[in-house]
């Protein structure tokens, strides 16, 4: 089964748009894990098995275990997501761009050593930084586009000259991605929920590949906005929320909270559907 179609069926199963990142800060972990990265992957397991049955996808953003030298304990939890949650597929949000061996280096990574479904990247180097994440069949990849933070603007906002039509950058990869880049049919991007109006210009653009729509919930992106502008029919999302999610509570009934919060965000997604 393909990304594409992972995320297809874990929408549908699970009625949801909803992708629960994963971005484990021991500091602010529940008072017994607190400062405490040994148990990095007790506390997001913990939040994948009570939001299993909530989330089209899981996101577990790299730096956030390789800062605390806890990358066996993101091995430990892609198989654990893979064992408990088979259904639902993981975005490993990496943000690699680099070119030929070192791209393929990064792709083995992603792919065979933590087993994820697709991953993120920066379109920066061009479509041979993206290559080698297309040859691995079925997977996918989802490409910076229009970010959430206001420093997106530095580059994805400036007008290409030499670009018939002059497009601002981020057009131009929505364009990219939409067609000629997108050699494995997999090819997705990466809109901010801080910009609405940018999301449906991209979904314009691209008007079939997934969009991956961080910024809900602790950036303030507005969910009903978001799900508005950038769902179409045959168009897949996920709107990723992880703070709001994670640290719902800093008691021992974390994961509880953190399955309500879901919950509710999940239900706040799906009234705004068209």
């Amino acid at each position: 089964m393909t990304f594409t179609e992972m995320l297809r069926n874990a929408t549908a199963q699970n009625q949801s748009l909803l992708c629960v990142g994963l971005d484990p800060e021991p500091g602010r972990f529940p008072h017994d894990m607190r400062g405490d990265a040994r148990k990095i992957y007790d506390f997001c397991a913990a939040i994948v098995d009570a939001t299993a049955d909530l989330a089209n996808s899981f996101k577990p953003q790299i730096a956030y275990f390789a800062a605390h030298g806890a990358e066996a304990q993101l091995e430990r939890l892609m198989e654990h997501m893979r064992r408990n949650a088979p259904h639902v597929p993981v975005i490993l949000d990496a943000k690699r761009g680099d070119i030929g061996s070192t791209a393929e280096q990064y792709a083995r990574e992603a792919f065979e050593r933590y087993g994820a479904d697709a991953v993120t990247l920066s379109p920066f180097m061009g479509f041979d930084s993206v290559a080698p994440y297309l040859q691995y069949e079925g997977k996918g990849a989802f490409l910076l586009c229009r970010t959430s933070n206001p420093g997106g603007n530095d580059l994805q906002a400036q007008r290409l000259a030499s670009v018939e039509g002059q497009p601002l950058l981020y057009e131009h990869v929505a364009r990219l991605a939409q067609g000629p880049w997108n050699t494995n049919g997999q090819l997705g991007l990466v809109v901010g929920a801080t910009y609405p109006a940018e999301i449906e210009r991209v979904r314009e653009l691209a008007p079939t590949v997934p969009l991956l729509i961080p910024g809900v919930g602790a950036q303030g992106g507005d969910a009903v906005a978001t799900v508005r502008a950038g769902l179409r029919e045959n168009g897949l999302i996920a709107v990723n929320s992880s703070r709001a999610i994670l640290y719902a509570s800093s008691g021992e009934d974390f994961a509880a909270a953190a399955r309500k919060a879901a919950a509710a965000t999940r239900d706040t997604l799906n009234a705004a559907r068209p």
